[in-house]
């Protein structure tokens, strides 16, 4: 029987960069920027094989960018609600 040998191959774990950095341009500035950061913890601790801090700092991440994505959609539709009522109102 052979000992378990150690993977060499780093973790490969889900960093959500991309949707940070949409998030960070189109939706929510905060929000986008601190899911940036975690981003990047994810992809540095899956580089350095640490799978628990990675899958911990990628949740942390998509939660960021699901929160952020959702106010910046919930913004858009206020800001569309409030030009329609500006426009109706002075069309009168």
């Amino acid at each position: 029987m052979q000992p378990l040998e150690e993977s060499s191959t780093p973790v490969r774990a889900k960093d959500y960069l991309g949707t940070s950095i949409f998030n960070t341009i189109c939706c929510c500035l905060p929000l986008g920027v601190i899911a940036i950061i975690y981003s990047l913890r994810a992809r540095d601790a899956a580089a350095s094989g640490d799978a628990t801090k990675a899958e911990q700092a990628a949740h942390t991440a998509k939660v960021l960018n699901v929160s952020g994505i959702v106010i910046g959609i919930v913004f858009l539709i206020i800001v569309i609600v409030l030009q329609i009522t500006v426009l109706s109102t002075t069309a009168r």
